[in-house]
């Protein structure tokens, strides 16, 4: 695997490093020791999947708080999307800001999202799904959320969210 540096502190793209032959190819896609010596956090609690029957779905902006921080690992299995991170790290000196990349089953990319930073999709093609791997438990009692177009964010979305949770649509905007 290839663990590429964003802008923002400890989020990074991870690619695959595909051995091919005539029957297709076999590649990496996770390993503990990789990731741990990376830096990042290597614990897998639990994997999750999300199905997403049309174009424009947005999901997001999701973490869990304290004491349930999570890191994600998302990646993209059918269809393609654009993955936001968003750093909400008071103490990091990328706080506030996001970055985005597209994730497509054919490029088999995955996006690390850490601890203490929210997580959010747009879908770019129908029936599109993903594969998260959790460092944490899933606890409805810390999940949060950002709104997805909060202006101090300013994320740059490549497309209309055309299905969005009530929820996700009437999350409040950030307050640290």
């Amino acid at each position: 695997m290839r663990f590429l540096a964003t802008k923002l502190r400890d989020i990074f793209e991870i690619e695959i490093e595909p051995i091919a032959d005539e029957r297709g190819f076999f590649a990496r896609a996770w390993c503990e020791r990789e990731f741990t010596a990376n830096g990042l956090n290597g614990r897998l609690a639990q994997c999750n999947l999300s199905g997403n029957a049309r174009k424009g779905t947005l999901r997001g902006i999701h973490f869990q708080a304290a004491p349930h921080e999570e890191a994600k690992l998302v990646r993209c299995i059918r269809g393609r999307i654009f993955d936001v991170a968003v750093d909400l790290r008071p103490d990091s000196d990328t706080y506030l800001q996001w970055h985005g990349v597209e994730l497509t089953a054919t490029n088999h990319r995955a996006l690390y999202i850490p601890e203490g930073c929210g997580h959010g999709f747009l879908t770019l093609e129908d029936d599109t799904e993903l594969y998260y791997q959790m460092s944490e438990f899933y606890h409805p009692e810390v999940a949060r959320g950002v709104r997805w177009n909060d202006p101090a964010l300013r994320i740059t979305w490549p497309g209309a969210a055309e299905v969005i949770s009530d929820r996700d649509r009437t999350y409040p905007d950030y307050q640290p």
